[in-house]
């Protein structure tokens, strides 16, 4: 049985905020925030919201998309906070 295996079955892997397939020394949405203009990467977080939004109830884990949102969500909201600053 793989790591990934047990962490699934075990419960601690975190398919929201730290997925094994995003690795590496930069994240990969630090990326997109530095090739958009601020107002295309807020662009870009809220249509991530509004698909996770519009495909939940058709998923095996719809909990898991609503979380997606709301990590999106969040990070919407750190960025408008961040340029009133």
């Amino acid at each position: 049985m793989t790591l990934k295996q047990k962490k699934l079955l075990s419960g601690n892997l975190d398919l929201v905020n730290k997925p094994d397939h995003y690795q590496g020394t930069v994240e990969c949405i630090d990326a997109i925030e530095a090739s958009l203009s601020p107002e295309a990467f807020k662009g870009m977080l809220k249509g991530n919201c509004m698909k996770y939004l519009w495909r939940y109830e058709k998923k095996i884990k719809p909990l898991e998309d609503l979380e997606k949102c709301q990590w999106y969500l969040q990070r919407l909201i750190n960025t408008l906070k961040g340029d009133k600053q």
